[in-house]
């Protein structure tokens, strides 16, 4: 008989793992459980949602698996795979698709040590239930821009060939089509050839950082990078010619400096000014974006008298010891990065923090009112953004130290909310025009 106070293996989603061949299995009767910082917990039923469109499954190697027992209500690590015994049992995480934002991580216990950090990807907490898989997370958009059902590979194809033709001697137009189209399948690039939402206009081949989590540059002994860096500094109406009929024709029209497959582009400020005043002399429709670390306040506030609406701020933690463990940044801090707020705050401009969220830190208290202090500057919008690391490499790295309670991501959501009452939430970068 089950104990009343423990989940019913019936009614709460159940373990998930897979062999070395990648085979997927549920466990006959230990739980889903989620890691928050080090602490493995035992989720609500309704943290969990069912694994949404476009999303994914990933088998951690050598890392063992963590469930629940309700038979004898605690944790308990699967070395072993129950239906082929004598062979491995590895964890398996769930990458979500955009718009959707984790509220436990996979927990998992490494095979032995010095092992090579897992791939840059997020890795919610997931398991099966009523034949379905389902991962703890939330809808934190309801834009659709990124949805696989909205992408048809033939469509992308010819219109991928169409621009090559249309821009035969654009650099940034081949970059983004022979590498984030078809390469790497990157969704904004593919909704630029398109033409609708939001576009990426990658610029910049150095930074003033070295994130632990860097998608395009990693030291040796980091994680495997994501993506190729770009390897020029696109010329300014190389950027206009390419931007301006998306700016003018796109729905919901939207173009962002500061991608994925660039470093800092606030590095080559100079380039980005005069490609917005390009953009801006030719139509004032759309929103013109920066992703950026906000590490130059003199140029954000430059950038915004040429035209720029909106920044996005990066942040991993808004407390200094774990912002400079992650950025490790290079001739400035997290003083530099207010003032970069207040500066576009103050010449009227939009600012977003891209908020990288990983449960266990993000939704700890101390990091709640350091967050409260960085949105009280103007803040007006928050992108709920799943950290893309190795969850205990991470921790590791930044040499993370448990302190005080965890809100949890929703109610770290609702209780920003309530102290700030004028800050929206979402995960895209809104359109303003």
């Amino acid at each position: 008989m089950w104990p009343r106070l423990f989940p019913h293996p019936s009614r709460f989603p159940r373990l998930l793992f897979a062999d070395r061949e990648g085979r997927i299995y549920d466990h006959p009767y230990l739980l889903a459980m989620g890691l928050s910082g080090f602490d493995v917990v035992l989720p609500e039923r309704e943290d969990f949602i069912p694994l949404p469109p476009g999303s994914a499954l990933y088998v951690l190697p050598e890392r063992y698996p963590v469930g629940y027992d309700p038979e004898a209500g605690k944790p308990e690590i699967l070395y072993e795979n129950p239906y082929r015994p004598g062979e491995p049992a590895y964890a398996l995480a769930a990458y979500l698709a955009p718009a959707h934002t984790q509220l436990y991580l996979a927990p998992y216990v490494e095979a032995r040590e010095g092992l090579p950090p897992l791939p840059l990807f997020s890795y919610a907490a997931c398991g099966f239930y009523r034949g379905k898989f389902w991962a703890t997370a939330f809808r934190s958009d309801f834009d659709h821009r990124q949805e696989v059902r909205f992408f048809d590979e033939n469509r992308i194809e010819r219109e991928a060939k169409r621009f090559e033709s249309l821009y035969a001697n654009n650099r940034l137009v081949r970059h983004l089509i022979r590498n984030c189209v078809r390469r790497y399948r990157c969704p904004a690039a593919r909704n630029f050839v398109l033409r609708r939402w939001e576009a990426p206009v990658p610029t910049s081949p150095s930074c003033n950082a070295r994130c632990l989590g860097c998608l395009s540059s990693q030291e040796e002994g980091g994680p495997h990078i994501a993506q190729e860096r770009i390897s020029f500094a696109p010329e300014p109406h190389e950027i206009a010619e390419a931007m301006v009929p998306h700016l003018k024709q796109a729905p919901r029209a939207i173009v962002s400096f500061g991608q994925g497959c660039e470093g800092e582009p606030l590095l080559q400020g100079k380039l980005l000014w005069e490609a917005i005043k390009l953009m801006r002399r030719e139509t004032s429709r759309g929103t013109i974006n920066l992703n950026t670390n906000a590490s130059l306040p003199e140029e954000v506030e430059r950038l915004r008298t040429a035209g720029l609406d909106s920044i996005r701020v990066s942040l991993a933690s808004a407390r200094q010891r774990y912002y400079e463990a992650y950025f490790r940044p290079k001739g400035y801090g997290l003083g530099e990065v207010r003032e970069s707020i207040r500066r576009m705050k103050r010449r009227g401009g939009f600012v977003s923090l891209n908020l990288f969220v990983f449960p266990g830190l993000t939704d700890e208290e101390e990091e709640f009112r350091a967050l409260c202090e960085l949105a009280a500057l103007g803040v007006d919008y928050i992108q709920l953004r799943n950290h893309a690391i190795d969850p205990l490499w991470y921790l590791k790295r930044i040499n993370f130290k448990p302190e005080g309670n965890c809100l949890g991501i929703k109610s770290l959501v609702k209780r920003l909310a309530q102290e700030i009452p004028r800050l929206r939430f979402g995960y895209f970068n809104p359109p303003l025009r």
